[in-house]
């Protein structure tokens, strides 16, 4: 997508609490563009209101909630953080 709403990096690992870097930072961005409501602090840190937000995503994009942010999850970001309108 040549103009992705957040550009900290175009890696997609895998996840999950306690990951931390670039990642995390592009996730975070991701979730405050897909979820209505207080944003996230885009620290690059997977704790526990970080991980509250992947899973509230999860079950409003109706994949599986499990906290990973794994291929399944990043897809659904990508696509959510990139359209006009909010996942929930």
């Amino acid at each position: 997508m040549a103009n992705d709403v957040c550009s900290h990096t175009k890696a997609r690992p895998t996840i999950k609490r306690g990951s931390s870097g670039a990642a995390v930072k592009q996730a975070q961005c991701y979730l405050n563009s897909s979820l209505s409501g207080k944003g996230l602090t885009v620290d690059g840190v997977f704790g526990p209101v970080t991980d509250a937000a992947v899973r509230r995503f999860q079950g409003c994009a109706d994949i599986t909630v499990d906290g990973l942010v794994g291929a399944q999850t990043w897809s659904h970001l990508m696509f959510w953080a990139n359209s006009p309108d909010f996942a929930c």
